[in-house]
């Protein structure tokens, strides 16, 4: 039996086949359609395909599909918030299939084996700039070189990465791992180069002879708060303070630090100010646990490694010794609403985590390039500035902002950019229908709970300092991971339907091959449509059979 049913029991004997009377009204077809962790992955992977590969331990192949659209997979399965996870369908049977614990186990063993990306295509002759060496600008070079074009990346850190590199502690990302996949992209001819500013994006592209130009430099500085500080308070912003610590310059935070904000940012910095010998260590957010935004593993990491977190309290003003903070409370529509009662928490040291925004002023002097209220840049459908050739993506313009969605962006960003120097604008194909749970014909099954990578003790955590705190998937655990996947929405040859069949008209064709339907033995019974387990198979009405076969 396939490896996906390895938990099934079949139950093709409860089948009685009843035909659709003498004259055949319907007949099935087999159809690709598209699974719910694909629909939701902000990097735009095929993630059931790839699981496909991995579970039958196929995992080169399955890392070729990855990196078909995402070179940095090793990241994201470390990073990722994988809202693939919060859509899968195996949650309705058990719990969801484990989807970037996988991605990180076939990741590292590409890093291990020394796996290469895809080779650059042909040359075009054409040449783009990319101004930030983050997530997007990485990215976006990636596939560009992979359709032949010439790309130099600048950027004003001393270091690649972005955010991945400034903005993400390295217990959570290990920085060998991230160079790793970096040093892959620049094997494709990338160049990078560091220490430097772009100031004059018209003088850079006429002087380099670029024909685009794409700006990627994220939202790289912290939000402004108007939160009254006396002279001689220590207040630290959460971008900066994570930025110099990975430099080597990390600042003295003191015993007691207050952490104001309630995103992933906060939680990293917090976890981070303990690490740099902070004894006691607040995060104040003023809404409560249920929305707050920081990810509910991150959250509880930070409380188990001793971070107290007061929920439904604001900070009123930052004095030299203490943080005064107004307690909150929700109203009837569950906004947070001040109370009055004050209370005053000893700090050495605040860190504003409000959200980051982007700084591209040196932009505000191109002809046509606008910006929103936000301080993000404007761009059309194709992601171009009101300047032709110049475009805009990742954390820069409007959208989600995190890893993974700025590498999404930048992949589209280079399709973009692809067809605009093609002069052929870029089309993004039908994505198909998403299977729901509702969707699927499961057999009777049994559990097969799901497989976690290990987490160091909190205790050695703090002890290891920045050492990366989670531990993969080992081989037969990443294995058993893949094999939980219900393949929604796409034949895996189950052989469901080729079993159920009572009048022998599905026909196998070999492994990988799938099917082929016989429709002058086929009653239209729709039989193999209510036995197959992923709705691989739809009816459909007649007449539209235009050959005597119709494959998989």
């Amino acid at each position: 039996m396939n490896a996906r049913l390895q938990d099934f029991t079949p139950v093709v004997d409860m089948v009685r086949p009843r035909g659709s009377g003498p004259v055949r009204k319907e007949h099935p077809v087999y159809e690709n359609h598209l699974p719910p962790c694909s629909a939701n992955c902000a990097a735009g992977e095929d993630i059931q395909a790839w699981l496909d590969q991995a579970q039958a331990g196929k995992y080169r192949q399955a890392w070729d599909i990855i990196v078909a659209e995402n070179p940095f997979p090793a990241v994201s399965g470390r990073v990722c918030y994988h809202p693939c996870e919060s859509r899968c369908n195996r949650a309705e049977v058990d719990t969801a299939v484990s989807i970037h614990a996988v991605e990180r186990y076939v990741a590292d063993l590409a890093l291990t084996e020394g796996w290469k990306l895809p080779a650059a295509g042909a040359a075009t002759g054409k040449k783009v700039l990319i101004i930030g060496a983050g997530p997007s600008g990485l990215s976006a070079a990636y596939h560009l070189a992979r359709l032949g074009h010439q790309v130099e990346i600048r950027d004003a850190s001393p270091l690649p990465g972005g955010m991945m590199h400034f903005g993400i502690p390295s217990y959570r990302l290990p920085r060998d791992v991230l160079m790793a996949e970096i040093r892959r992209i620049e094997a494709l001819g990338v160049k990078i180069t560091l220490n430097h500013e772009v100031k004059d994006v018209l003088a850079e592209k006429a002087e380099g002879r670029f024909d685009a130009v794409f700006v990627a430099i994220g939202a790289q500085i912290g939000k402004r708060t108007d939160v009254p500080a006396r002279d001689a308070a220590k207040v630290f912003d959460a971008v900066r303070l994570l930025h110099d610590v990975e430099l080597g310059q990390a600042p003295v935070l003191g015993a007691r630090v207050v952490v104001y904000g309630g995103g992933d940012a906060a939680v990293d910095a917090a976890r981070t100010a303990v690490r740099l010998g902070a004894e006691e260590t607040c995060i104040v957010y003023w809404r409560d646990k249920d929305r707050m935004p920081a990810k509910a593993y991150q959250q509880d990491e930070a409380l188990s490694e001793g971070i107290k977190i007061k929920w439904l309290t604001d900070v009123r003003e930052i004095g030299e010794t203490g943080t005064t903070v107004e307690i909150m409370e929700l109203d009837a529509d569950g906004v947070p609403q001040p109370t009055g009662r004050f209370e005053t928490l000893t700090s050495d040291a605040v860190v504003l985590a409000l959200g980051q925004e982007t700084e591209a002023n040196f932009l505000k002097g191109v002809p046509g390039v606008a910006f929103n209220p936000d301080g993000t840049i404007v761009v059309d459908r194709q992601q171009m500035t009101g300047h032709a050739g110049i475009f805009a993506g990742g954390d820069t313009i409007k959208g989600l902002k995190n890893t993974t969605a700025a590498i999404g962006a930048g992949r589209k960003a280079a399709r973009q950019i692809d067809g605009w120097l093609a002069g052929s604008p870029y089309k993004e194909k039908p994505r198909g229908t998403v299977v729901g749970f509702e969707d699927l014909n499961l057999p009777i099954y049994t559990d097969a709970p799901q497989r976690q990578q290990h987490l160091m003790p909190a205790g050695e955590r703090l002890e290891q300092g920045f050492i990366e705190t989670t531990e993969g998937l080992k081989p037969n655990e990443a294995l058993f991971e893949a094999k939980r996947c219900l393949s929604c929405g796409n034949c895996f040859e189950c052989d469901q339907c080729y079993a159920a069949c009572p009048t022998g008209a599905i026909e196998k064709l070999g492994p990988g091959k799938r099917y082929a339907i016989k429709y002058e033995l086929c009653t239209g019974c729709a039989v193999c449509f209510e036995q197959c387990p992923c709705h691989a198979i739809e009816m459909v009405p007649e007449p539209s059979i235009e050959t005597s076969e119709r494959r998989a």
